[in-house]
């Protein structure tokens, strides 16, 4: 995930080395080095025993520990960060018994789904007492951590950084003829609330019918999004860009007029962090409407840095893209207030320093 790789590769006051199972887009993400940890041979069984049958986390098997556990050796590594709760139960065999000292970071999905099983909880529970620190990247998650049992001593936020030399602040223009350009970028699935930015803005085009609407980004809701905007009547209006990478995104935002992001939880409990599409947004002075959700009021103040809608509502969606059209005062003034908040509070040089610090003051114990 960019964020992460953003925090890996700004690192200075150390050096980091990547452990992973397997590499994905080094084009996109060009690191080096990069450790391939052995993968157990027998993962089908896992698959089968802890996912299916127990319905539990899985766990690493003893050989992939002991390929971890070598290379952390051979690097003479001092520390080791585990990214996503998720991977910090998959590697709890290991952290049990760590050779150094650990952290686990929580992102999100990864505090709040397949919690269903007591045996789920007991592993959390198992994972705070083995780790020696825990990161949430707001304060929304590191509540939710510290409800997961996580000892309140252990736990740090540690925020997402955006790099402000790239998304710069600047004024936009009220478009000509009503041709506003509207624009959501995120991954395509349920917890995006895309069907409501969809809906609202069909509402829209009636007393806007110049405005364009454009869905940055790719996922398994592609294909149902593409047949709603069909069924909606958006043909010509919506374009579906799939994936893009970070200058062809930025150019989008500095082309938009109004940023759209109303997240909601799924019935599984998946539910945001902060999203990073809406934090670059914002870095940029796009005014923002989005949702009264997981850590997003952590970074948007309704009617001050941007627009907060209660989940899953199109009609106060659409009211919101209305009075924003109209009020060129506000409209600006979210815009500006937006960039300011991002950077105070998320400056990508700032939460490296942060980081940074952590890092070495687990080494000075």
């Amino acid at each position: 995930m960019l964020h992460v790789y953003r925090q890996v590769v700004g690192l200075k006051k150390v050096v980091p080395a990547v452990l992973t199972f397997k590499r994905e887009n080094p084009d996109r993400f060009p690191f080096e080095p990069v450790r391939f940890v052995r993968r157990s041979r027998f993962r089908w069984l896992r698959r089968i025993w802890s996912v299916q049958i127990r319905k539990v986390p899985p766990r690493a098997f003893s050989d992939e520990v002991s390929s971890m556990r070598a290379i952390l050796t051979a690097d003479r590594c001092r520390l080791l960060h585990i990214y996503f709760g998720n991977n910090g139960l998959f590697w709890l065999p290991l952290l049990r018994r760590s050779p150094v000292p650990t952290i686990v970071s929580f992102h999100g999905a990864d505090v709040h789904v397949n919690l269903d099983s007591r045996a789920a909880r007991r592993l959390f529970l198992d994972l705070f007492a083995s780790c020696t620190l825990v990161l949430a990247r707001s304060e929304s998650l590191a509540s939710s951590v510290l409800e997961l049992g996580c000892p309140l001593a252990k736990l740090r936020i540690q925020r997402a950084g955006i790099p402000l030399d790239v998304f710069r602040y600047m004024a936009r223009r009220k478009p000509i003829d009503g041709a506003w350009q509207l624009l959501q970028a995120c991954r395509l699935v349920e917890k995006k609330g895309l069907e409501w930015t969809l809906r609202a803005f069909a509402r829209f085009l009636k007393r806007f019918p110049n405005a364009r609407l454009t869905i940055a980004g790719d996922g398994p809701l592609r294909g149902l999004l593409e047949d709603l905007a069909t069924r909606l009547r958006l043909d010509g209006k919506i374009h579906f860009t799939g994936f893009l990478i970070q200058p062809a995104l930025l150019t989008l935002y500095q082309e938009s007029h109004l940023f759209l992001h109303p997240s909601e939880q799924t019935p599984d409990g998946n539910r945001e962090g902060i999203p990073n599409s809406l934090l670059e947004a914002m870095a940029t002075g796009l005014p923002c409407i989005t949702a009264r959700h997981g850590g997003i009021p952590e970074a948007v103040t309704h009617l001050e840095s941007g627009i907060l809608v209660r989940e899953s509502d199109a009609n106060e969606l659409e009211d919101w893209l209305e009075r924003l059209a109209e009020d060129d005062e506000l409209r600006d003034s979210l815009g500006r207030y937006a960039a300011q908040t991002i950077a105070k509070k998320f400056d990508l040089t700032t939460q490296i320093e942060k980081l940074e610090e952590i890092y070495l003051s687990l080494q000075r114990r």
